[in-house]
């Protein structure tokens, strides 16, 4: 058995290229990022051909940077980003140069009249599919099928991000059950495409691939691609997964209510259990997990980090000025360290982007709630943590009367790295919340675990739970529970009233 695996964490700005041992040490990464295009309004593009150069130069910079023998590589697999539709020819061939990626809406108007005489609850409770509906790769189809009838007609085969590249990579077209369920028409609980829908929306079903366990060793690299990535071509590539799965299996989501929270730019409550959680009014969002028999579902709210950022580039900007060589997010955290709990009266609400289900329309926005003279820097940045500390506490209840969790939550993301932040999550949440040498390496670890399960390096995903290495535990205080617990009846009292004004605000004739 050889020495190493590669995982590629295949995200929106970038493809991440990580080594690791057999193991699962994680031993060098390399990032190379790649540009979204905007040719139109709600039109989020990318080139596969970007995609494809990022994969060989960032395998060839880790190679370098690592000092590995390339010889002692077994295999590869790869976390992708999700819902991206790559029309490929009999030939393989790209019909066309940019492909739509996850946030591309140019089917709204698809999905508006799919639903005009079809119910939506019951494709959601079928699919799982909880993202405004219009994202979903089948209605970026149906808008092919009717704006480019002439491409569209020279289909033979539809891929997503990550499978587009494993064809590169093996010549071999496959998807995996986590990728397929985002397709939007994947039967959850049957595992595998719904004709019936597939029939009522007009897709052809010869031009979907086969399903196949994310750990199924689809082939080996060929001579043309292992020339352009600079690995052997007995390297064997795993099937993958998509990324909202893969990042749940790096953290530690390998049995019935493990639960992990993503801080980032946006956020989620995330569970793994043997049953999908569906529910039509909050509609989380659900993936198939890596893992057969389980599934990945989430709670979110759409800008947590990103409302984090825009309150330092709009009100910290002294700080941002100053911080010279320190972090400015670690001068900000300094500074809502001294202020106290509910920030002075003051509330935050962090939807910047717009509400998810577990709000009463998609027209909220954020706001300050409770602005005094008294009020300073300090407490405005306290209260922007908060808030989205108490934004995703209101997501994580609604997921909890749909099922158990356990009693602690790992946390991943950038948004992890800071202590008194974990501190808040734990007095909101009411739950022991784990920091882990992982942090923001889920995605990638998953792609590895993939790999070293499809290639026999592990008889199954267990060695997680031993690679994860416990770096903090932020205890429940009592005390502090009680005072957000207050707090937090409040904070949805404030948000129910700011989405009434969103929808006011909306409806005005006005310039946006």
């Amino acid at each position: 058995m050889k020495k190493y695996i590669i995982a590629y964490d295949f995200g929106t700005g970038g493809i991440k290229a990580s080594l690791y041992t057999a193991d699962g040490l994680s031993l060098a990464s390399s990032f190379e990022p790649y540009d979204t295009v905007y040719p139109h309004v709600g039109w989020h593009e990318q080139r596969p051909g970007d995609w494809w150069k990022s994969i060989c130069v960032s395998t060839r910079r880790l190679l370098e940077k690592s000092k590995a023998d390339k010889n002692e590589i077994e295999g590869l697999a790869i976390s992708g980003h999700s819902l991206g539709v790559v029309p490929v020819d009999k030939d393989g061939n790209l019909l066309r140069e940019t492909a739509p990626i996850w946030s591309d809406s140019r089917a709204q108007k698809e999905s508006d009249e799919f639903f005009a005489s079809h119910s939506k609850d019951d494709w959601y409770m079928m699919t799982g599919n909880g993202f405004p509906s219009h994202l979903y790769s089948a209605f970026k189809l149906m808008w092919y099928r009717k704006n480019e009838p002439e491409m569209f007609a020279k289909i033979a085969t539809v891929l997503g991000t990550k499978d587009y590249i494993n064809y590169l990579l093996t010549g071999k077209m496959y998807t995996d059950h986590s990728y397929a369920s985002g397709i939007g028409f994947y039967d959850l609980k049957k595992g595998r495409y719904d004709e019936s829908y597939m029939k009522e929306m007009g897709l052809p079903a010869d031009i979907f691939p086969e399903i196949v366990p994310s750990t199924e060793i689809i082939g080996t690299l060929t001579a043309e691609a292992s020339g352009e990535i600079g690995l052997p071509m007995d390297v064997k590539v795993a099937c993958g997964g998509v990324d909202n799965s893969c990042m749940a299996l790096g953290g530690r989501c390998i049995a019935d209510g493990r639960a992990y929270v993503s801080l980032g730019s946006s956020a989620w409550n995330v569970v793994s259990s043997h049953e999908p959680i569906l529910d039509t009014k909050l509609s989380p969002f659900v993936f198939a997990h890596c893992i057969p028999g389980l599934f990945v579902s989430a709670t979110s709210i759409f800008s947590a980090g990103s409302s984090f950022q825009w309150v330092r580039n709009q009100l910290c900007k002294d700080i941002m000025q100053n911080a010279g060589d320190k972090d400015p997010y670690v001068l900000m955290n300094e500074l809502a360290a001294q202020s106290p709990i509910g920030s002075h009266k003051l509330l935050f609400n962090p939807s910047l982007a717009g509400g998810t289900g577990a709000d009463l329309t998609p027209n909220i926005r954020g706001a300050y709630v409770g602005l005094d003279l008294k009020h300073t820097q300090a407490d405005l940045i306290r209260s922007a943590m908060e808030g989205i500390s108490l934004a995703l506490r209101v997501a994580l209840d609604y997921m909890k009367t749909m099922t158990t969790l356990q009693d602690e939550i790992l946390f991943v993301g950038g948004g992890a790295n800071s202590p008194l932040w974990l501190q808040m999550f734990a007095n909101i949440y009411g739950m022991e919340v784990i920091k882990t040498n992982v942090g923001q390496e889920a995605g990638s670890l998953g792609a590895a675990a993939i790999a070293a399960v499809g290639c026999g390096m592990w008889k199954d995903f267990s060695p997680i739970d031993k690679i994860h290495k416990i770096e903090s535990v932020s205890h429940v205080d009592p005390a502090a529970q009680a005072e957000y617990n207050k707090i937090l009846e409040v904070y949805k009292e404030a948000t129910d009233y700011l989405a009434r004004i969103g929808d006011k605000l909306y409806a005005l004739d006005i310039e946006e």
